[in-house]
């Protein structure tokens, strides 16, 4: 006598469980994807956050150059082409380039400049390389284009430290 074969069975997962474990996935991914854009996780927000300090940070650094023109005229000339870098920092790093192109434009109070040259040139100097390594620091938690942006724009921080304590000699 001979039996029938075995019946079938698939070895893989059936198409009801694929279909159910994509529909979840989908589910989950939407619900992760609106926790990021309402600021409750994930990095579009710290992102965000980031860039805007990033911003405001060149902001506070065109206001030390526009400090230390003002207390020292002389300098003017050799610091033009440094803070018209740091006011393009700012514009790319999303804020509008029109409150930071003019010398007056701060609103606050002027910060204290040294009263002799060399010594607020150490100062910006200082500022600059503060802000870059802070820069540097950040951008390891960032993701990619505003990563390379902070790279860039601290390697700017760096050298213009440079050109501010070593350009004289």
């Amino acid at each position: 006598m001979s039996f029938p074969p075995p019946p079938r069975t698939p070895s893989g997962p059936r198409r009801r469980s694929l279909l159910i474990s994509v529909a979840g996935s989908a589910v989950l991914t939407g619900c992760s994807a609106e926790s990021d854009a309402d600021g409750t996780g994930g990095s579009p927000p710290a992102a965000d956050r980031a860039r805007a300090r990033a911003a405001r940070d060149s902001d506070g650094l065109v206001e030390r150059y526009d400090a230390v023109t003002a207390a020292h005229p002389a300098l003017a000339e050799r610091l033009r082409p440094l803070r018209a870098e740091a006011v393009r920092h700012a514009e790319a790093f999303g804020r509008a380039g029109a409150e930071s192109a003019s010398p007056t434009a701060s609103a606050s109070a002027p910060a204290a400049v040294p009263t002799d040259e060399k010594a607020a040139l150490a100062e910006l100097a200082a500022a600059e390389r503060a802000l870059a390594d802070r820069r540097a620091e950040t951008l390891l938690d960032m993701p990619g284009e505003l990563a390379r942006l902070l790279a860039s724009v601290a390697a700017a921080g760096a050298a213009h430290a440079y050109l501010l304590t070593e350009g004289d000699r």
